[in-house]
């Protein structure tokens, strides 16, 4: 017994003395002063201050030995400029802190850095993200978080993915508020998304004010909207939203991360009134040190600060960015091993405050050694030798029932992906097809919302409709008793139809463009100005698309056919050669043709002279020969003895058959291309020899002509489709024009009303064709001409054109006399050529300038030019109609004056084909019994 008491003695002495030492030599450790400046009455502040504390705490319960020892001094700036500079320069003045940590706000954070230049003490904040603090400027400045810049390429990359065209900007007016905008518009300009508007929130703002402020927003059309606020202002903003139902179905909203990355802290009321917003947070990565026993640790040591306050489930990224910051801070001081009495500079007299506050000499080694720590800490790889934060991953998310749901992730390598693999790569196959998951949009819509909406309470569409000179495409007019503005024709029809089909209603209101208004100059182009200045909010009618037009509004996709073509007078050339008949022979072909006649008369002559032919007897002479020759041309075979003779005949008959036909056909096609010609086939030579043109005045035909090279004054303009008529006709040496230069879809209304004497002649300039105009960007663009598609590709374009253009068409009511191909009947047939250029399928050979050729589908081979009497056989062509082949039907008819009889039907076949100088119509009646 005697024995045990000294042991237990020496053994409390050993303790004793271990734990002696130990607060010796703690004692000697050396303190390393740091300064901390946040807004306690935050929740960042709150979040920070609890985690600052808690890793001074864990860092050195983990380094015992080292021989430095952080001693945090924590000053409130109530979130005010004036006090954050107040506090920075009070702790470089009485502390002599060698490090500061936070500001808080972007705004303290600019004057504490520079101040923190000038003393070499680095300042490094975890929460100043706005991008206008940079390294350059303030040299002593580290940011141990995310620039705001680096989220805009995913909310750039969240705009293009659901296809959204604009997006309004929701903004505190501060230096954080105003810092992301340079940045997300560039980022938006890349994917061709535009901010028509930004809505400004001041610091004066009352809830008022902001309700006023979403009211002006619910008036406009887009709803897309980008918000970037601090955390107090945007639970406000959303309660109101929601107040004013803008949290219903087709509203998008997305929250930035300095909104997103606390979203868990937020108050579960404004949790709610969030309800299918999406956002983009910073991803913090699984961690065994991000356990439960940490989240427990700090939430005990976060009620200690704020005994009054519910305890929170995890800290924000902000939290975890703080703890990590303090071990990089620590383990730099440990590195530097400074003493704490060597930064005071020598008293001087007539020195200001801040002229007195001591200089850090070993700044420059401190910041150096913070830069280039890099671990593993809480919230994943920190790395600071960029002077900021890498960019990892960006997590999206959307708010649901008071809880955040995964939508994917972002990154700078690969975009938008549901999930990363361990390497941090875009996972391929299956699960990647859609890029995200699925989203809950407010109002619980599942369906993507389309970015823009018509507002009911807003004003109607101004859609401006131009007076044109073609009334068949637009024309307007006033209603006498609602003085409103009508409008009528091809392209109003048209846009009523696309109305029709928009997956929207439409309120709209036609207003009429005066183009009888001198600023005018009655210009198109002027009128697709008014879209741009904002008078149109879409301009309809015969709008032709060209480049300089383009470059201030947006065309829909055209509703016509595209080209420009001319419009020619079409020449009469009688050739009165009595030798015509010769000319479609050609002279290897008639030589041929007297060979082939010659020798079948000499092998006739000499089967029949070897046969003894009676007709043939006697001695050889020149009328033995010719005799011969006469059978091989007219049909003679009783005369002929011998059966080899005959064969002979027989196949010199059909050889005869085939160069009769091709001679006929030939000789007939000359005629008729000879008889109707067009007087000009380039515009190129209506330059050369110096002739007049036409164009619509007003129209882009002007600067088209000069472009080409056409002088000023060779060139006329006029106004109606009359006026071109007059000056076609006259002539130049009458005033007028040799050609018209209009887009093809005048040239066919105008060949439609004029069917004589004119024809089209090019397409000799590509163009887009007719189109709407809309503002740059508009929304209703794509909805707009996908509908145009669903118009012309079916037969509702059809039908409106018969209604506008065929009605006005002359073939319905000319008669045309009499056979195309008679000789002594060819005043008559010219006339019916010349209508038959108004043809559809002809206008198409003169553009293609093929050579015209009439064949004909009688079986005799009898080129008749009218209606065939199968009783009598002969020829008794009385009178054909011509009508337009618009439904498959005969583009003409022919009827008889004589009786047929009953066991006789007649089928109408009618064959023609266009040239460059006009056409050919030929009705042939076949019986059919």
């Amino acid at each position: 017994m005697e024995k045990i008491i000294p042991c237990t003695v020496l053994v409390l002495l050993l303790v004793f003395a271990f734990g002696a030492a130990q607060n010796i030599t703690a004692r000697r450790a050396e303190e390393f002063h740091v300064g901390v400046i946040l807004d306690l009455g935050s929740l960042v502040g709150k979040v920070s201050r609890t985690s600052i504390s808690l890793a001074v705490k864990d860092f050195y319960s983990v380094h015992q030995n080292y021989s430095t020892k952080l001693t945090i001094h924590i000053r409130d700036s109530m979130g005010n400029d004036v006090k954050a500079a107040s506090a920075a320069i009070e702790l470089l003045e009485n502390y002599k802190v060698q490090a500061i940590l936070g500001p808080q706000k972007s705004s303290e954070a600019a004057f504490i850095s520079k101040l923190g230049s000038i003393k070499q003490v680095p300042i490094v904040s975890f929460t100043a993200t706005s991008p206008a603090l940079t390294y350059d400027s303030m040299p002593y400045f580290v940011r141990a978080t995310l620039s705001d810049s680096v989220q805009v390429n995913s909310i750039a990359s969240l705009i293009k993915f659901y296809g959204w065209r604009e997006v309004v900007m929701i903004y505190d007016g501060t230096d954080y508020g105003r810092g992301i905008l340079p940045h997300l518009v560039d980022a938006l300009q890349q994917i061709d998304a535009h901010v028509p508007y930004r809505s400004v929130i001041p610091l004066s703002a009352t809830r008022e004010n902001i309700k006023q402020e979403l009211y002006k927003l619910m008036a406009m059309q887009t709803r897309v909207f980008i918000v970037h606020m601090s955390s107090s202002r945007a639970s406000l903003l959303f309660i109101k939203a929601k107040e004013a139902g803008m949290m219903n179905k087709g509203f998008v909203w997305i929250i930035t991360n300095g909104i997103a990355n606390i979203i868990d802290s937020l108050n579960q009321s404004v949790i709610e009134a969030m309800n299918g917003v999406i956002g983009i947070r910073s991803h913090v990565p699984k961690s065994q040190e991000l356990d439960t026993s940490f989240l427990v640790r700090w939430n005990r040591m976060y009620r200690q600060f704020n005994p009054n306050e519910l305890p929170h489930n995890k800290p924000s990224i902000f939290g975890l960015w703080a703890y990590d910051t303090v071990w990089a801070l620590a383990q730099a001081a440990e590195k530097v091993r400074v003493s704490g009495n060597s930064n005071r500079l020598q008293s001087c007299k007539n020195c200001t405050s801040l002229d007195s506050l001591a200089i850090y000499s070993n700044g420059p080694e401190l910041l150096k050694e913070i830069v280039q720590n890099k671990f593993r800490g809480l919230s994943g790889n920190f790395d600071l030798t960029d002077r900021q934060l890498p960019v990892s991953a960006l997590q999206i998310i959307n708010l649901v029932g008071g809880s955040c749901r995964h939508i994917g992730f972002w990154t700078s390598e690969n975009g938008l992906s549901r999930q990363l693999n361990q390497n941090g790569l875009k996972i391929t196959g299956s699960d990647s097809i859609l890029g995200l998951n699925p989203v809950i949009w407010p109002g619980e819509s599942t369906e993507i919302p389309r970015g823009w909406e018509i507002p009911a309470s807003g004003n109607k569409l101004r859609v401006g409709v131009p007076s044109s000179a073609y009334p068949q495409f637009a024309k307007t007019s006033k209603d006498p008793v609602t003085n409103t503005t009508r409008a009528s024709g091809l392209s109003v029809d048209i846009f009523e139809e696309v109305v029709k089909r928009l997956p929207f209603s439409l309120n709209y209101e036609y207003q009429a463009f005066d183009t009888n208004d001198a600023t005018s100059s009655r210009s198109y182009t002027d009128f697709v100005r008014q879209v741009y200045l904002q008078r149109y909010d879409i301009a309809i009618g015969d709008i032709t698309i060209i480049y300089n037009r383009s470059l201030y509004v947006d065309f829909t996709i055209p509703y016509t056919e595209s080209g420009v073509g001319m419009i020619v007078p079409v020449k009469e050339k009688v050739n009165n050669n009595m030798w015509t008949f010769l000319k479609p022979l050609s002279k290897g072909m008639l030589f041929v043709s007297i060979i082939i006649i010659i020798y079948t008369a000499v092998v006739i002559w000499l089967l029949e002279h070897l046969n003894g032919n009676g007709h043939l007897s006697g001695p050889f002479s020149p009328k033995q020969l010719g005799i011969p020759m006469l059978f091989s041309i007219f049909e003679d075979k009783d005369k002929l003895e011998c059966f080899l003779s005959r064969a002979v005949l027989l196949v010199w008959k059909f050889v005869l058959l085939v160069l009769a036909s091709s001679y006929t056909a030939s000789f007939a096609s000359m005629l008729t291309v000879q008889q109707l010609s067009p007087t000009l086939t380039d515009i190129k030579e209506l330059q050369k020899q110096g002739g007049y043109v036409g164009f619509h005045r007003g129209s882009y035909m002007e600067g088209l002509l000069v472009d080409i090279g056409f002088d000023r004054s060779k060139m006329r303009p006029y106004d109606t489709p009359d006026e071109f008529h007059i000056a076609l006709s006259n002539g130049e040496k009458n005033g007028g024009v040799a050609a018209l230069v209009l887009d093809v879809p005048y040239i066919k209304l105008f060949l439609a009303k004029h069917c004589k004497g004119y024809t089209m002649v090019g397409p000799i300039y590509k163009s887009a064709g007719f189109a709407f105009a809309l503002p740059k960007r508009s929304p209703l663009l794509a909805d707009i001409s996908r509908a145009i598609i669903n118009i012309t590709g079916g037969d509702t374009i059809i039908q409106i054109e018969k209604k506008w253009i065929d009605k006005h068409s002359c073939q319905n009511e000319q008669k045309v006399d009499g056979s195309a191909l008679l000789m002594n009947r060819y005043k008559r047939d010219h006339q019916n050529a010349a209508s038959k250029l108004d043809d559809p399928n002809t206008q198409r050979y003169v553009q293609q300038g093929e050579n015209e050729h009439i064949q004909d589908a009688d079986q005799g081979n009898e080129v008749n030019g009218g209606c065939n009497d199968v009783d009598n056989g002969t020829a008794t062509a009385k009178s054909m109609s011509h009508s337009p082949n618009t439904n498959g039907d005969l583009p003409g008819d022919c009827t008889q004056n004589n009786r047929v009889t009953d066991k006789t039907h007649f089928s109408l076949q009618v064959s023609v084909q266009g040239g460059r100088g006009g056409g050919g119509l030929i009705c042939h009646n076949v019986a059919q019994v």
